[in-house]
């Protein structure tokens, strides 16, 4: 008999890579997405395309569509990627974040709880829930921030600290997932991730900075006398890249592992060999594609993190996980995509 699996926000970036994923590899999928993200509509066209995929379209803010799609669902697994992502989006309409990100996970473990599921949850945290990080001691050099106290990045143990409404709509959802755990015996896994990329990702200026400023090189590109683009802050941030094929294995293999990491939080990333900060894409960009980027400064975006680099130590022991896709390569995957979604050409992912 197939698993079966209920991917939430499953026609978004993640999201579509999973159920894809998860159909490749056999089992029964159910995707619930209200559409309301860039590209929702095309990756929900590309994931119907073949068989094994049903679509339910509802919004994780009302209980009763969950617990819809979960009583017909009986899931396996549940890959919670349902939520509001971005956190100037969160600056402007607070409720809504609050609404999407915490109220919507509750009403995910609540159904399952209520339903005494043996469901395998997989929640997708974020790095944001440790806050700006300022008590790390960092090095300013020409292109990037180091934090010399930190050869492997930041690990599990570092203190939580909220801030933003989406650090705290993450934060409480991340650890309602953990406490469901140790309160109703349910089988949840956490991952706070950095930054992850690839296809199937539709890119803004608010999020997704790496499928974003590929963007930008390539309109560079295509016209060189465009006007600058903006960044915000030096350029100096740095962050840790994971390609999303990465991160889906990191996933399943929690799902089948499930009985020896329930209840347990998961820096996930691309580690220190796959850091980049922006000033250091931009080079990169640079010397690939020929061009010169000009951008403009704005300041700071509020409580952004001058360095996270996650320390993929306690992934790499109990899930036996470590990313295969180096940050070279998952670039020119990235503009392979970026390039072919420009002109509307069918991508695989």
């Amino acid at each position: 008999m197939k698993r079966r699996a209920l991917v939430t926000g499953g026609c978004g970036f993640v999201g579509s890579n999973v159920a894809a994923h998860l159909r490749q590899e056999g089992w029964q999928v159910s995707v619930l997405d209200n559409l309301s993200r860039p590209g929702g509509v095309d990756n929900l066209r590309w994931l119907l395309s073949s068989e094994g995929i049903e679509f339910v379209h509802g919004d994780t803010r009302n209980s009763g569509d969950v617990d819809r799609v979960i009583e017909q669902a009986r899931p396996d697994a549940v890959f919670h990627l349902a939520g509001q992502v971005a956190m100037t989006t969160s600056m402007s309409d607070p409720r809504r974040d609050f609404e999407t990100n915490a109220l919507g996970s509750l009403n995910v473990l609540e159904s399952i709880r209520r339903r005494k599921l043996p469901s395998a949850i997989v929640y997708a945290s974020s790095n944001k829930v440790y806050g700006e990080l300022n008590g790390l001691a960092l090095q300013e050099e020409r292109l990037r921030y180091t934090a010399p106290g930190l050869p492997q990045g930041v690990d599990e143990t570092m203190p939580l600290d909220f801030q933003t409404p989406y650090g705290c709509s993450k934060g409480a959802a991340d650890q309602y997932m953990l406490d469901y755990a140790r309160s109703f015996g349910l089988n949840t896994v956490v991952f706070r991730h950095s930054t992850i990329f690839g296809g199937r990702q539709f890119a803004t200026f608010d999020q997704g900075w790496v499928g974003w400023f590929c963007q930008q090189a390539l309109a560079v590109k295509r016209d060189s006398g465009r006007e600058p683009f903006t960044i915000s802050g030096d350029g100096k941030q740095v962050r840790d890249l994971l390609f999303v094929d990465d991160a889906v294995k990191g996933y399943l293999a929690a799902v089948e592992q499930i009985e020896s990491v329930r209840g347990q939080v998961f820096n996930l990333g691309g580690g220190m060999a796959n850091s980049c900060s922006l000033l250091e894409l931009f080079e990169h960009l640079e010397r690939r594609l020929e061009v010169r980027l000009r951008y403009q400064r704005l300041p700071w975006r509020h409580s952004d993190q001058k360095f996270f680099v996650a320390d993929i130590s306690k992934a790499r022991r109990l899930l036996h996980w470590e990313p295969q896709v180096g940050k070279e390569a998952g670039l020119e995957m990235m503009l392979k995509w970026v390039r072919e979604a420009d002109a509307g050409v069918p991508c695989p992912g």
